[in-house]
């Protein structure tokens, strides 16, 4: 009896899903937890460019003053970095805006119903614009190097086409954007207390995967703020040719990513049919 007990009393804190973020939220606006989430975006995405354009732009000195082969950290090095800052960073401002620090995931939340237009677009321009600064930086601190070796900017490999890039893309920002919407899920958050810690654990291991298997193709995007604040500072007819790959590609990943979880994994396309089939029968 006591076991049917404890049994019935877990199913009573069944998880209910949280409702849809509004389309448009005003009273956003008037909130200083709206700026100070903006700020937050702002400040991470600068120090996420400023430490990993920077490990790039070190790894490609250390090559070309070298003759040792194995000289610098390498692609795995900088996909570490990569990784291992959005580790810090998601850890450090989760709890203030989200931890968004690219364009991308905070389309797909959008897409999901998890932010309200208003703050899509705001954290989007946050994060351009700190991008922009964290790259700033870098090019002020090391101005020889940085003109030297690229500038960190994310251009083509001369060995694949265009539609290879874009699939990279596409394919990469679907494996992070599906990792953000699987670590974040409220309901495992309900079901499994140890979630919300471990979650930028997750999300920093994708970054760094993706960045092995794409580093070679286009040098890895799968951020729009961060190619494009590479772009701008670095300012080459180079980094601007295939620069819409670095916006569309991880578009349509985080797209894809956010209908796959909600609409298929979280059974959204069954909820929606069995209410219209209810409502038919009414």
């Amino acid at each position: 009896m006591a076991k049917e007990v404890e049994h019935s009393s877990f199913h009573a804190k069944d998880y209910v899903d949280p409702p849809p973020a509004p389309l448009i939220d005003a009273a956003e606006l008037k909130k200083w937890s709206f700026y100070r989430a903006l700020i937050a975006e702002f400040i991470a995405t600068l120090l996420f460019l400023y430490i990993t354009v920077l490990t790039v732009i070190g790894y490609k000195s250390q090559i070309a003053t070298s003759s040792d082969s194995c000289a610098g950290v390498g692609n795995l090095g900088i996909a570490w970095a990569f990784g291992g800052m959005i580790f810090i960073l998601v850890y450090c401002t989760a709890g203030i805006s989200g931890g968004h620090i690219n364009p991308a995931v905070t389309f797909g939340l959008f897409l999901a119903r998890k932010v309200s237009l208003i703050r899509a677009i705001a954290y989007m321009v946050a994060q351009s614009l700190g991008a922009i600064c964290g790259v700033g930086l870098v090019k002020a601190f090391q101005k020889s190097y940085y003109n030297r070796y690229g500038g960190g900017a994310n251009t083509l490999a001369d060995a694949y086409s265009t539609g290879t890039g874009l699939g990279a893309e596409i394919i990469g920002t679907f494996v992070l954007v599906y990792t953000v919407f699987s670590a974040t899920d409220p309901k495992r958050k309900a079901r499994d207390s140890h979630v919300p810690v471990l979650a930028p654990l997750p999300i920093g291991f994708a970054v760094f995967m993706v960045h092995l298997a794409t580093i070679p193709i286009s040098g890895t995007g799968i951020n729009p703020a961060r190619s494009f604040g590479a772009a701008v500072i670095y300012n080459n007819k180079m980094a601007w040719d295939d620069h819409w790959i670095f916006w569309v590609g991880p578009m349509i990943g985080a797209a894809i990513a956010a209908f796959y979880h909600q609409f298929i994994l979280r059974a959204g396309v069954a909820k929606a049919l069995g209410s219209f089939r209810s409502q038919t029968h009414v």
